[in-house]
């Protein structure tokens, strides 16, 4: 019997029906794997991680290219949804949200698709899942390097509703429950590199979580150490360092706070600890003992989100 004739393909120029197939199974290879940094290279890297990881009720107003509306990256939405556009008569604000039902391990090509998403997206629909399907462009190309992110926290999820918003039963206590769940959380406005949240989780401890996007994560975790080991590394009377975070390829120090104390009040001390870390970036020479010791303390205490 002959060979069956296969008809002529649309094959990349140069290359062989073969060559074709292992360069698409190694693109679809690369689709799947994990970004080191979801979102670097875009402005407000901090304030997402933040967002997606340790806050519970936020939204940051952003400026995407191509969208005119209101775009508002979000905590999380009702129901867990990846994204949805409010009617016109309620504005027609549009609302993506990081922490979702369904997140694929790429959380910022997620928002990439939900943010191309919204660019043809009509008022009142929602989009249910957004895990990215490669037809999205580059988060960079929707979120500028100099985008700045203007982040809003909350106590509750009454922000879900729009104004003048009748309740029925059954959405009432839907938000309840989610309003029983949210944990204090607030920003903590410093000039320091990164993002400063507070938290109060109850249990006798408030936290301050430091996320700062550096580079050189073995230059940061040796500037943290000779900090420690000159008992510098905390933030004043009753405060103490924790441990670290790691987290979308971002190094997060943990500081344990008491929380009677306000959480605007640690302004001061994080400068002073900021500047000793940053003095320490550039230094290169070798850990003394002490050094070496907190170092391997603090990767101890390490703790990987994701």
């Amino acid at each position: 019997m002959a060979k069956k004739i296969k008809k002529n393909e649309n094959l990349p120029e140069g290359m062989s029906r073969r060559e074709a197939k292992l360069a698409a199974r190694a693109a679809e290879r690369a689709s799947l794997e994990k970004e080191a940094r979801p979102y670097g290279g875009i402005g407000g890297e901090a304030d997402l991680i933040a967002l997606q990881e340790f806050v519970p009720s936020a939204v940051a107003k952003v400026a995407v290219n191509g969208i005119d509306r209101d775009v508002y990256i979000a905590t999380v939405l009702p129901g867990g949804s990846a994204a949805l556009i409010r009617e016109e008569a309620d504005g027609g604000d549009a609302y993506v949200a990081l922490q979702t039902a369904s997140p694929s391990q790429n959380p910022g090509r997620d928002l990439a698709y939900a943010l191309n998403w919204v660019k043809s997206a009509q008022p009142g629909q929602n989009l249910d899942s957004g895990i990215a399907d490669g037809s999205q462009p580059a988060l960079s190309e929707l979120i500028s390097a100099d985008a700045e992110l203007e982040v809003t926290e909350h106590q509750d999820f009454n922000w879900w509703l729009p104004e003048g918003f009748e309740l029925d039963q059954v959405t009432g206590q839907a938000l309840q429950s989610a309003n029983d769940s949210v944990v204090e959380s607030h920003r903590v406005d410093t000039g320091i590199p990164g993002a400063v949240w507070w938290v109060n989780p109850g249990g006798g401890k408030a936290h301050i979580r430091w996320i700062r996007p550096d580079d050189n994560e073995d230059a940061l975790l040796n500037a943290l150490a000779r900090v420690a080991a000159r008992g510098e590394f905390n933030l004043g009377e009753g405060t103490r360092f924790a441990g670290v975070f790691r987290t979308h390829g971002i190094i997060v120090p943990v500081f344990d706070l008491d929380p009677s104390v306000p959480f605007d009040s640690y302004g001061d001390e994080l400068e002073r600890v900021s500047s000793a870390v940053d003095a320490e970036i550039a230094n290169d020479a070798q850990l003394s003992s002490e050094e070496r010791k907190q170092l391997q303390n603090i990767k101890s205490r390490q703790v990987t989100i994701r």
